[in-house]
């Protein structure tokens, strides 16, 4: 995320990274205002705007039954990972680990093995087995050859909110 959680990945209500100018050109075009577009690109975009639906469990379900708009959702999405993931790289020059973590990162083993195929010349990889295990605690999904670890960790947001607000209010 940059300045707000708009920039980055197509979320489920967000329409991640996106040109500029839209705005301007939904501003010329569509007539919307400043707080509508707002509004449009916060809660109404992203997963929920390419296919009406925001939940990775319900668009898989569809794919599972043919719906192409759900496809297109899906494939949206993981092409901004795969995106992501090949510009960190180059960033950084290399990489130790790659992390899935939140709902769809923890839950959604489809997800991970589609934002990791194809990037076996990177060093990344999914083990099929270990991919499908749902777990509570930390896992490594990556085969042990991999030079890149591939991990599913998980969050808890709400947790550690409260942590560092008790921590904060009684400093």
């Amino acid at each position: 995320m940059g300045l707000t959680p708009l920039e980055g990945l197509v979320m489920g209500t967000r329409s991640g990274d996106i040109d500029p100018a839209v705005t301007f050109h939904l501003m010329r075009v569509a007539g919307m205002s400043a707080d509508e577009i707002d509004v449009l690109l916060n809660k109404k975009s992203g997963l929920i705007g390419l296919c009406g639906d925001n939940d990775m469990r319900e668009i898989r379900r569809r794919i599972d039954e043919g719906d192409e708009r759900a496809q297109l959702a899906f494939d949206i999405y993981i092409h901004r990972l795969k995106k992501y993931i090949g510009a960190y790289y180059a960033v950084l020059g290399r990489v130790d680990a790659v992390a899935f973590t939140a709902g769809v990162g923890e839950n959604a083993a489809p997800v991970r093995a589609a934002a990791i195929a194809g990037l076996e010349e990177m060093g990344l990889a999914v083990d099929a087995d270990l991919n499908a295990v749902r777990a509570d605690s930390a896992r490594v999904i990556s085969p042990e050859y991999a030079r890149v670890a591939v991990a599913v960790v998980p969050t808890d947001e709400e947790l550690e909110i409260a942590r560092q607000t008790y921590a904060l209010v009684n400093a």
